[in-house]
């Protein structure tokens, strides 16, 4: 910001220049008379090193002691006290840096005083900041003007007509009437050019200026040379005084232009080739973006009682209602810090005089400590209860120190005042700048639109992915620098004070006071205040993934060239008439009002023209509104589908751009929206949120970036199968074709963060501990089933099947049948052999088996083993370990094996035998042998008849 008040009464060492004393001073008071030679002569009032300051001049023979002098702004309040000892020498000069104490508006004054308060020495007042500084010209006694270039502590650089005045355009070749020689002043007065010379590369060729001819400050004239002389495709433009031997600038070309050649920018820059012709006006640069006129109406109004704010009222953000009807405006003010929730009464703004916020509430760091310097504030998609964000550039209780930060708040919380509950320090990423000229907007923008739209991340250097910053919430931060007015993007690490840079972005102006995203168009709008006229511009996401200016706006006609800092949008919902409210702050609460407002058109990109929810980028008949095909195919992708049911959402399918495929974004509803990709058997079921799908071929990869689970819904060999991808997951899988134009299988099973695999009939705990990598489904015959080296989960449909696991950790499921099932991976295995009299062996690892009743022979190797093998005449084998060991009613024969093994079997004559051990045996009803191995064994209520090691 640049009109600022930060502290009481300070006493403040001043900045002397090295200019010599030549006698002892003397000390102005009150009761003498009011100094003469000395006089207020530049005043810098934005973006001075390291901040605002007035400098004073000392036009006498003698020095003057300036000690205990009082520098003023508009304001009484604000006053800066020059520090004991200070002297300014004959002819000297003395610059202050006022900054710590108060900072210099747009349209501001600068006031000199006697140590009494009251004694005005000197003055001067303006109405907008100067491209440079405003300073007399000459030094100590002329009227203020624009400076060239500010000199603070030193002489002047009033410049001149010599200095300012330069060639600027250059048209050679088809002109009109013909060719000319366009020149700009710099300067901040007129310059009168009258008899001033122009010639090409020929000394004889002369053009001279007429009598009386002047170009204002800043200001272009286009001089028409071709009746003296034209200009070549190999010549010069050279412009002297009138003495025709002074060069006062040139420029020299070897080939006619196609348009132009112009300085870029005006004045100041290189000439290059212009992108149009603009005689005697500003020129037409290549990548520049020409202010077009507010899009909206031209009325403004104040929104606010008079003299509710006073200066200082900073940022805006707006929390939608989520209908037609107003919402809530939040507010911060930078001095004090506070924190404003505003309500609309009906005709305007008001403080919300419930829970304490009748004032708004003092924020302070999170120790409690502390004035932060709130400039702007901002909210995410989870509204106030997931903090109230605000930008800080100092410490107001310590001003002189830059400390950029962003502090998260709790609105709910009870009291006048607010503790900050997270806080980012961003000091040693963001470039060292002035404590009056730091972190100033601040905006949030989901994941969800920025992955959909190809953002890029200048971090990684790819595709911005959410999954890369874990714990940073659901979108970004972008933040705006005062100096130079660079938006920076940041994942904030919501659980601590880290955060990762991931975009430097350029917003086109010198300075940037609010930033806003609006959701309906997709613009990140940039505000700047009356340092850039009141201009706004709008930044979108280009084909490279970055954000860069698209539009550039002027003012509404009826709004005044003010100090507005803060700016906000209502949603697309409160569109009337094809407008919706935008809202101003007033940092300087010029007329007694903080609060502006006026309406923006509620425009939104085409990007769908047929209305069937698939982007044109994508829509394989964009003009086929119950068309519902989609494919990238045009822009260089593989990913080809179709939307089988919208299931009652509003679904937008557009390009993904990086990665390739597509991405989804699926509304708010009831029941699923389902998509089907072309050449695959399998479905897309998809909740609320922003899904990526990718299709090469019979391979598949399903990103949930933001929002509900995702499930992929497949029937292999009659068995539904489905793959469940959490928020954050994604996961990749190839389908393998069976007869008759059924699935076989899964394969090729990847993924990553919340998958979970699942199929029919599978109990919940089926699998556990196992990465499924494979599916494979036999049919419901005699059926050998071989899997592979890789995780598989196997399934048996019916009848005697022969299964081979062949390494892996593997999940088994068969129905009933005599089957024959070996696993040899030394990972979990998890088992469920079903009925019959099966043959069951496992490698080494933690195995899990279940058979039904049969008489079932079941071998495990050597690992901590969970086997039941229910009811029937069975056959256990166990390696060592520690192994759980049931059966149900049947005569069964047990070797548990070594390890501390516990053994229960149901009725029937049983026999049971372990190795050494801590063994806990129960026999259950019947005729048992028990043959414990070594250990402290445990007969289980003596049901072990005999109990032998």
């Amino acid at each position: 910001m640049h009109k600022r008040w930060r502290a009481s009464i300070t006493l403040i060492t001043a900045v002397l220049t090295a200019i010599p004393f030549f006698a002892a001073a003397s000390t102005a008071t009150a009761a003498d008379p009011v100094p003469t030679t000395v006089k207020i002569n530049e005043v810098e009032s934005s973006g001075g090193t390291p901040g605002d300051w007035v400098e004073l001049a000392n036009t006498g023979a003698n020095p003057v002691d300036v000690s205990g002098w009082i520098v003023k702004d508009n304001d009484d309040s604000h006053v800066f006290t020059i520090a004991t000892g200070s002297t300014i020498g004959a002819n000297g000069f003395l610059a202050l840096d006022v900054d710590p104490v108060f900072g210099l508006g747009g349209a501001d004054s600068a006031r000199l005083y006697l140590p009494d308060g009251t004694t005005l020495v000197d003055s001067y007042s303006w109405s907008a900041h100067a491209a440079t500084t405003y300073g007399r010209c000459p030094d100590g006694t002329g009227e203020f003007v624009t400076t060239t270039a500010p000199t603070k502590g030193a002489a002047n650089n009033c410049g001149g007509a010599a200095s300012t005045v330069k060639i600027n355009e250059v048209e050679s070749n088809g002109g009109t009437p013909g060719d000319w020689v366009e020149l700009t002043n710099t300067g901040g007065v007129a310059a009168d050019i009258s008899g001033w010379i122009v010639k090409d590369n020929d000394d004889s060729h002369v053009f001279t200026v007429a009598a009386g001819t002047t170009i204002g400050a800043g200001g272009f004239l286009a001089l028409d040379v071709d009746p003296v002389f034209g200009l070549g495709g190999a010549d010069s433009a050279r412009l002297f005084l009138p003495d025709g031997t002074t060069l006062v600038d040139s420029y020299s070309w070897t080939a006619h232009a196609a348009t132009t050649y112009g300085r870029c920018p005006d004045g100041t820059g290189d000439f290059t080739t212009t992108t149009a012709s603009t005689k005697g006006a500003a020129n037409a640069c290549a990548g520049q973006v020409t202010a077009a006129p507010w899009p909206g109406g031209t009325q403004v109004r104040t929104l606010d009682d008079a003299g509710t704010f006073g200066t200082n009222l900073s940022g805006l953000a707006y929390e939608a209602s989520g209908g037609a009807t107003p919402g809530v405006l939040w507010a911060v003010r930078n001095g004090p810090g506070t924190l404003y929730r505003l309500e609309w009464n009906g005709t305007g703004w008001v403080p919300d005089t419930a829970d304490g916020w009748g004032a708004g509430k003092a924020l302070h760091y999170p120790d409690g400590s502390g004035d932060p310097d709130s400039e702007g504030v901002t909210l995410t998609a989870a509204g106030p209860s997931g903090g109230v964000f605000v930008s800080t550039e100092r410490n107001n209780d310590d001003s002189g120190v830059s400390r950029p930060e962003v502090l998260r708040f709790d609105p709910s919380a009870s009291g006048s005042s607010l503790a900050a509950t997270g806080e980012w320090d961003l000091t040693a990423d963001l470039p060292v700048v002035g404590a009056n000229s730091g972190l100033e907007g601040i905006t949030w923008i989901p994941d969800s639109y920025l992955t959909a739209h190809g953002f890029r991340d200048e971090h990684t250097g790819a595709a911005y992915d959410p999954a890369a910053y874990p714990g940073h919430g659901d979108g970004l931060f972008f933040v705006g620098l005062e100096a130079g007015g660079t938006v920076f993007a940041y994942a904030l690490d919501q659980s601590g004070g880290g955060y990762t840079r991931v975009a430097t972005i350029a917003s086109g102006f010198t300075g940037v006071m609010d930033l806003e995203f609006e959701p309906g168009t997709g613009h990140l709008w940039a505000a700047c205040d009356d340092t850039c006229d009141g201009r706004t511009a709008t930044l979108d996401i280009g084909a490279d993934g970055k954000f860069a200016v698209s539009d550039v706006y002027e003012r509404p006609a009826g709004m005044p060239n003010l100090n507005n800092e803060g700016f906000a949008l209502a949603p697309q919902s409160e569109c009337v008439a094809g407008r919706k409210p935008v809202f101003w702050s007033d940092d300087n609460d010029d007329d007694g009002h903080a609060l502006r407002g006026g309406t923006v058109d509620c425009t939104a990109p085409v990007l769908d023209a047929d209305g069937d929810g698939i982007n044109d980028d994508v829509d394989v008949r964009a003009a086929d509104p119950a068309n519902g095909t989609f494919s990238d195919a045009a822009l260089g992708g593989s990913t080809s589908g179709r939307v089988l049911d919208r299931g009652g959402r509003a679904l937008t399918v557009s390009d993904a751009h990086d990665p390739a495929g597509v991405l989804v974004a699926s509304g708010a509803g009831t029941f699923p929206a389902v998509l089907q990709l072309a050449g695959s058997s399998a479905s897309l079921t998809l909740g609320q949120g922003s899904y990526e799908v990718t299709g090469a071929g019979r391979t598949t990869t399903l990103r949930v970036a933001d929002g509900e689970p995702a499930v992929v819904a497949a029937t292999v060999n009659g068995t539904p199968v489905t793959l469940t991808v959490g928020r954050g997951g994604s996961v990749t899988y190839t389908e393998v074709p069976g007869s008759g134009g059924k699935l076989a299988g899964l394969t090729a099973i990847s993924h990553t963060g919340d998958v979970t695999v699942h199929a029919n009939g599978l109990a919940p705990t089926a699998c556990s501990g196992i990465d499924i990598q494979n599916v494979i489904v036999a049919g419901t015959g005699n059926d050998t089933i071989t899997g592979t080296p890789a995780n598989d989960l196997i399934l048996g449909r019916g009848g005697n099947d022969t299964v081979t696991g062949n390494g892996g950790s593997d999940c088994v499921i068969t129905a009933s049948g005599n089957d024959r099932i070996t696993t040899t991976g030394d990972g979990t295995t998890w088992i469920d052999a079903g009925g019959g009299n099966n043959t069951v062996t496992t490698g080494s690892g933690t195995n899990t088996v279940t058979t039904a009743y049969g008489n079932d022979r079941i071998t495990t190797g050597d690992g901590n083993d969970t086997i039941d093998a229910g009811g029937g005449n069975n056959t256990v084998t166990a390696g060592a370990g520690t192994n759980t060991v049931t059966t149900g009613d049947g005569n069964d024969t047990i070797d548990a094996g070594g390890g501390n093994n516990t053994v229960s079997t149901g009725a029937g004559a049983d026999t049971i035998t372990t190795a050494y051990g801590n063994d806990t045996l129960d026999c259950g009803p019947g005729t048992d042998t028990a043959h414990p191995g070594g250990g402290n064994n445990t007969n289980t209520g003596a049901r072990c008849e005999t109990f032998t090691g």
